[in-house]
């Protein structure tokens, strides 16, 4: 059975309360219960983890090398400056999407640059709780295809 690992970084956890104007009102347990319902009906199974901590999400990165066929990750503010996250990517090889609820390349200047994005199989960025789930479905159509 295909596996699949979602992270999430700093601050997600405040989601559904955090600046609602600009990420909605959905909080991170109803994003999992919806990637994993999904994964569920296509065969997958997932894991999840949230952290505001750099190193843990590296330490996950690495931890999920061999164990995962791809990863979803919404790295958050690391995104735009994290070395050392960008640089635990390029050193597995698990496929990461690269998501975002809002779109980074609409906000504030230090925003529109991920450090990320180079190293990643894809970004998918702006469509809210659907951005998630648009990388799970990229998924299923590659595990499909694969097949």
């Amino acid at each position: 059975m295909p596996r699949i690992l979602v992270l999430h970084g700093p601050n997600l956890n405040l989601l559904g309360t955090r600046e609602p104007e600009i990420y909605g009102y959905t909080t991170l347990d109803d994003i999992n219960t919806m990637i994993a319902a999904r994964a569920a009906e296509a065969g997958i199974e997932t894991a999840f983890y949230q952290s505001n901590h750099e190193g843990d999400l590296v330490d996950a990165i690495q931890q999920a090398n061999h164990k995962f066929d791809f990863i979803i990750f919404n790295a958050a503010a690391f995104t735009h400056y994290s070395i050392a996250i960008r640089d635990a990517i390029a050193a597995i090889d698990v496929p990461v999407i690269e998501v975002h609820l809002s779109n980074i390349h609409q906000r504030e200047e230090f925003r529109h640059t991920s450090v990320l994005a180079p190293v990643a199989m894809g970004q998918i960025c702006g469509l809210g709780v659907e951005s998630y789930l648009a990388a799970l479905e990229a998924i299923i159509y590659k595990l499909n295809r694969a097949e």
